[in-house]
């Protein structure tokens, strides 16, 4: 509907993240694991490396440039098949995106506006009021496509999983390994070691370039993988940066009360023997 009209009045930014890819499937951890694997394998899973990243330690500080790499990864992948309802359109401004990108990323969705005057479901297109939803209607149709397990929000994902953002990170990196001997792989699964059991339904959703990054950073699965789970972690913590500075100050404030303290105290029983 008017979509070339659409498309002139969209910044380039915006065309690229509302390009959607044509991967089979999007960024599910560890809900998508197929029913009765081996009993043998007590460890859930591959304890992932521990990767160093901006935003952790008491400085530290979200990569913007690879938070908005990383929404497109989820927009253009992981948004096939995750919402993050706590996460709204105009939300996305606080990646340092322009207005008229935030509005045309939001308009270009449609969520629910009741029904019509036939009494079916009508849309609407979205607003920056509004959530990212997943993109199915209820739970059961989740599950239902997704091998019989609904794809988790995402909006928490980097604070609540298991590992946090470095088992993230591996297991969107960790398909293609030879499974160790004496493990057999059903059928319709893949091989991971960072997924429950070391099998998943999902195939692997990142693809050398399988996105397009605005800025021409090469989209390797490596890079990809990063980006978003960056994205996933500001998306849990987006204020982190302004607390870690407002904590800063704090401290720097205690500190120069302290010294004054300190000094008064002895100008005030210097005289005293």
């Amino acid at each position: 509907m008017h979509e070339r009209g659409q498309q002139q009045g969209r910044t380039p930014f915006a065309r690229n993240v509302l390009r959607r890819g044509v991967l089979l499937s999007c960024l599910v951890i560890p809900s998508c694991l197929a029913g009765g694997a081996s009993a043998a394998w007590a460890r859930d899973y591959r304890d992932p490396p521990r990767q160093d990243w901006s935003f952790r330690g008491p400085l530290g500080h979200f990569d913007m440039a690879s938070v908005q790499r990383g929404y497109t990864v989820y927009a253009q992948v992981c948004s096939a098949c995750h919402g993050m309802k706590s996460l709204t359109y105009g939300d996305l401004a606080g990646l340092g995106l322009k207005e008229a990108d935030v509005n045309a990323i939001a308009g270009a969705h449609h969520v629910p506006a009741g029904v019509d005057g036939s009494g079916h479901p009508a849309t609407r297109p979205a607003n920056t009021d509004d959530h990212l939803l997943s993109p199915y209607p209820d739970a059961h149709a989740a599950a239902a496509a997704n091998h019989g397990v609904a794809p988790p929000d995402q909006s928490r994902l980097a604070v609540v999983h298991p590992g946090g953002v470095d088992r993230i990170d591996a297991f969107l990196t960790g398909y293609g390994q030879t499974p160790p001997p004496g493990m057999t792989v059903a059928p319709g699964l893949f091989y991971n070691p960072y997924a429950a059991n070391g099998q998943t339904a999902m195939p692997p959703p990142l693809h050398d370039g399988g996105v397009t990054y605005p800025d021409g950073t090469p989209a390797t699965v490596a890079q990809q993988a990063r980006d978003v789970t960056t994205f996933l972690a500001w998306v849990a913590s987006p204020h982190l940066t302004e607390r870690h500075r407002v904590g800063v100050g704090a401290v720097v404030f205690l500190l120069i009360l302290l010294i004054l303290s300190i000094c008064l105290k002895r100008r005030t029983w210097s005289n005293v023997h």
